[in-house]
């Protein structure tokens, strides 16, 4: 598992020549209403082991959280179950919202 800052995830997605990667965001439904990176899926960690199935252990996979404590568990569980290519948004969608995207709501 790698940590990724919100510059380099954001490079990375808007790089027309790489492949996207799939963007899990662990948070609760409430937060993810409050504010969300374009593009993610929401899966709340207390959902992650049942849903794990649901998604590629050879996709590139960036966890999501709001400050990165829960997304880091999460990356964890799915190199644990077999994942080989997960990432950790470090610093979460707060860390984002301040050096990306600053329209982005925070709470």
């Amino acid at each position: 598992m790698k940590n990724l800052d919100p510059a380099t995830l954001a490079a990375w997605l808007a790089d027309t020549g790489r492949g996207k990667p799939v963007l899990l965001d662990v948070r609760e439904p409430w937060e993810y209403d409050t504010c969300r990176i374009e593009g993610s899926r929401l899966v709340p960690l207390r959902e992650l082991p049942a849903r794990a199935a649901e998604y590629d252990p050879q996709a590139q996979t960036v966890m999501i959280c709001h400050h990165g404590g829960r997304s880091l568990q999460a990356a964890m569980f799915l190199e644990r179950q077999g994942f080989a290519r997960v990432y950790n948004l470090a610093g979460g969608v707060a860390a984002w919202s301040r050096s990306v995207d600053p329209s982005m709501p925070q709470y």
